[in-house]
């Protein structure tokens, strides 16, 4: 779903996306810009990877990327909490430099198709299984530690749910009637409000934190700017309809510019 060619759309966003490779689109701000507009690769519409970092490549293995790196496969693994048979997905970051003292290691297995890294070929590897280990999702249970007080955007049923990895399903679709308000889940800073990310219709971005960023897409008419301050509970926008026709708002969060689920960071209550 990421648009080949979005050039004319990247200059209208100002450098506040750093990391991110925004739903699939996918959008970088980076929070330090003064009217500098922070460079794409082509790496999947993925942005650069951030100093000491490497951006896996469709194809590559833990095995190359180290050679390439001239780094010990193994002290690699080590430096990403990755354990054999060492999965790495395309568009996730691989720290290739040692962290910090006391700076957790960032695991490089978080994104799009598993590699097998534990040798020199390009063979994908068979998904590793985790589903008999996947915990059931607590709402709002990582909504404190964010530091965000979070909102839902609207009331209405959860139509399709998050599954990380899965770029169609990189956040949750809430459906509500044509027209109903949408509103921003935390008080943040609109970084972009348009209409020129295929696949998503009307979009907004809420910038919230150095870390944490909001999406809400498929309205019917945007009613904020890029650039304007927002707060919690204010009206960004009116539902409108996703491709299939269904009335419906598309809504992420996303961390460091990875897709996480919604659901963690709402509160149960509406």
């Amino acid at each position: 779903m990421i648009p080949s060619n979005l050039s004319r759309c990247w200059l209208r966003i100002p450098r506040l996306l750093w990391w991110l490779g925004w739903f699939a689109l996918i959008l970088l701000i980076a929070g330090c810009g003064a009217g500098k507009l922070a460079p794409v690769d082509s790496r999947g519409g993925f942005g650069p990877a951030p100093p000491g970092y490497y951006r896996v490549r469709s194809g590559d293995t833990l095995s190359e990327i180290a050679e390439r790196k001239r780094l010990a496969m193994r002290k690699l693994a080590a430096w990403n909490d990755l354990k054999s048979p060492y999965p790495i997905y395309a568009g996730s970051l691989l720290r290739v430099k040692p962290p910090a003292a006391g700076t957790a290691a960032r695991p490089g297995g978080s994104r799009a198709q598993a590699r097998r890294g534990g040798t020199s070929s390009r063979a994908a590897a068979k998904p590793v299984k985790t589903s008999a280990r996947k915990s059931a999702v607590v709402a709002g249970s990582d909504g404190a530690r964010s530091g965000i007080r979070w909102q839902w955007p609207l009331k209405g049923p959860v139509k399709q749910g998050f599954r990380a990895g899965d770029r169609t399903r990189s956040g949750i679709r809430i459906g509500a009637p044509p027209g109903t308000p949408v509103a921003s889940a935390a008080d943040g800073t609109v970084v972009y409000s348009g209409s020129g990310l295929k696949g998503y219709g009307n979009l907004i971005i809420v910038k919230h934190s150095k870390r944490y960023l909001s999406a809400y897409g498929y309205n019917r008419q945007l009613l904020v700017r890029e650039g304007e301050r927002v707060k919690r509970g204010q009206r960004l926008a009116e539902v409108g309809q996703a491709a299939n026709g269904e009335n419906l708002l598309h809504f992420e969060i996303r961390k460091d510019g990875v897709a996480v689920d919604p659901i963690r960071f709402l509160p149960a209550s509406r």
